[in-house]
């Protein structure tokens, strides 16, 4: 049911109500069979599992085996650990900032909830009450004025003047100016586009001029804010190019690391003329040497600090 499309009083039919409201035992009703008027809760993701997530990156195995590469050669050799905790440093800034660019996902459901009003003006069978905006049901008359949150998605009844601000669905900064009446969709076009709906207010916009009265006809996740916060937690964290990237220089790296260790160690053991203890933990230190220099233990780092300047930037920079 395209509610824009219908006409107000076939709307009310429609949801099997009035101009005057439902009644209060309609509403509890309907409220105990469709549910509250609110976003649902994403499923959170444990600290530890996102960290575990963080670490089972390619490059970062790679990171933490030349860790113990390199611990096993300065216990070896008695030199310093440095290196050691230079590279797992490395690896738990590098876990921490992927933990924290994860948690973006829910900080946009938690903006998205504070978008909705607390609050609502309902009328009830012709009684106009203060109900919560969770409470309200698909059939119930609100009544906007200037400085209103819209709780819900609504097909407009009547309305004075009034204009709304939508720029959180549609991304205009211009408040648009609203109307009673049916829409129809022009020769061509499939549908009409959301920012175009001059006779439905939406959940999340605010009422910045003039008054009005609609009736609910979606809410909760059915709401068009509703799908958007569905759309953010069915999301799935897609490889990025550099990721894919970074994850294939990854492997060809472990690769010839492997390779040139064993041609090294292959390559002592020749040159010495003779397998004993001292040369082969010799020659495999030499190898192992090679492997932990020949991995770039920085690069994660500079990588994943640099990405976070630069969104911190564009985010200043559109702000």
């Amino acid at each position: 049911m395209k509610s824009y499309l219908t006409d107000k009083d076939e709307m009310l039919t429609l949801l099997k109500t009035t101009s005057s409201g439902l009644a209060p035992e309609e509403a509890a009703g309907r409220l105990e069979k469709f549910g509250k008027n609110k976003l649902a809760e994403p499923k959170k993701t444990s600290v530890w599992k996102r960290l575990g997530n963080q670490i089972a990156d390619p490059m970062i195995i790679v990171l933490l085996a030349a860790a113990a590469l390199s611990l096993v050669t300065s216990l070896y050799e008695h030199e310093s650990f440095a290196d050691v905790f230079i590279i797992l440093f490395v690896v738990i800034l590098n876990s921490i900032l992927g933990v924290v660019q994860e948690s973006k996902a829910e900080d946009a459901i938690e903006a998205l909830k504070k978008m909705t009003a607390p609050a609502s003006k309902v009328l009830r069978n012709g009684k106009i009450e203060t109900v919560k905006s969770e409470d309200l049901v698909q059939g119930d008359i609100i009544l906007l004025e200037a400085g209103d949150s819209v709780p819900a998605d609504a097909r407009i009844l009547e309305c004075a003047s009034m204009k709304i601000e939508e720029a959180a669905l549609t991304g205009e900064s211009v408040p648009v100016t609203k109307t009673d009446a049916a829409l129809s969709i022009e020769e061509g076009e499939k549908d009409v586009p959301l920012g175009d709906r001059k006779n439905m207010v939406y959940m999340g916009s605010t009422v910045v001029y003039g008054r009005g009265k609609a009736v609910i006809c979606a809410t909760g996740m059915d709401t068009e804010m509703g799908k958007i916060a569905d759309a953010l937690t069915q999301a799935k964290n897609e490889i990025t190019p550099l990721q894919q990237k970074l994850n294939g220089l990854s492997k060809i790296l472990t690769i010839l690391v492997l390779i040139i260790c064993v041609i090294i160690f292959v390559a002592g053991i020749l040159e010495a003329g003779k397998i004993n203890i001292d040369v082969m933990i010799n020659t495999f230190m030499l190898a192992i040497s090679l492997a932990v220099a020949a991995i770039p233990e920085g690069l994660v780092a500079v990588v994943t600090i640099v990405l976070s300047i630069g969104v911190t930037k564009c985010r200043n920079e559109m702000q």
